[in-house]
C-alpha cells in the first residue's frame, strides 16, 4: 500500500464539458453491472482474479462514491471506505480508457476529497496503481516517505 495525505485542493464544480463531452458526476455508487464493467477496463485483472459477484459485494462498503457518466452511461468511479471521523481511503478510482486524458479523474478525485474534507475526517489516504503516483501528486498528495507508517498483508 502506498499512503497519501492530501494538501490543499481545488474546489468542486457541478458539472463540466471538456472536449465536448458533457460529463455529469454524481455522488453515487455505479450499479454492480458498471463497476465489473469499469473494473475490468482498468487492467487490475492482471493482478487480480475477481469474480463479477465479489465484484458486487465490495460496493455496500462504500462510505461515498462517485459516479461519472456520459450520456447516462457510467465512464468514471471514485470510492472512499472511511469511518467518518479519523481514516478515509480512497481506492477503485478508474475512468474508462477512451475516456482517460479528459480530467474526469481529477474531478472524481475533488469531489471524494471534498466530501471528506466537509465531513472533517482527519487522514485521507489512498491506493495508487503503478505508475499513477504523478497523477495524485498534481493533486497536492504526498508520498508517505519508505519508513513511514503504513503497511500491507
Amino acid at each position: 500500500m502506498i499512503g497519501w495525505r492530501p494538501a490543499q485542493l481545488i474546489g468542486v464544480g457541478d458539472s463540466m464539458s471538456l472536449d465536448d463531452l458533457a460529463i455529469e458526476y454524481r455522488g453515487e455508487l455505479p450499479t454492480a453491472q458498471e463497476f465489473e464493467r469499469l473494473f475490468r477496463s482498468s487492467g487490475w485483472t492482471e493482478a487480480f482474479t475477481v469474480p463479477a459477484d465479489r465484484l458486487e459485494a465490495a460496493l455496500p462498503s462504500a462510505w461515498y462514491a462517485v459516479c461519472a457518466r456520459r450520456g447516462g452511461e457510467a465512464v468514471g468511479t471514485g470510492i472512499v471506505l472511511s469511518d467518518g471521523v479519523l481514516h478515509a481511503l480512497i481506492v477503485d478510482v478508474i475512468v474508462m480508457p477512451e475516456m482517460r486524458g479528459h480530467g474526469i479523474g481529477t474531478e472524481i478525485m475533488r469531489r471524494l476529497v471534498a466530501r471528506c474534507q466537509e465531513a472533517g475526517v482527519l487522514q485521507v489516504q489512498l491506493f495508487s496503481a503503478r505508475g499513477k503516483r504523478d497523477f495524485y501528486e498534481r493533486l497536492g498528495f504526498v508520498a508517505r516517505p519508505d519508513d513511514g507508517p503504513g503497511m500491507e498483508l
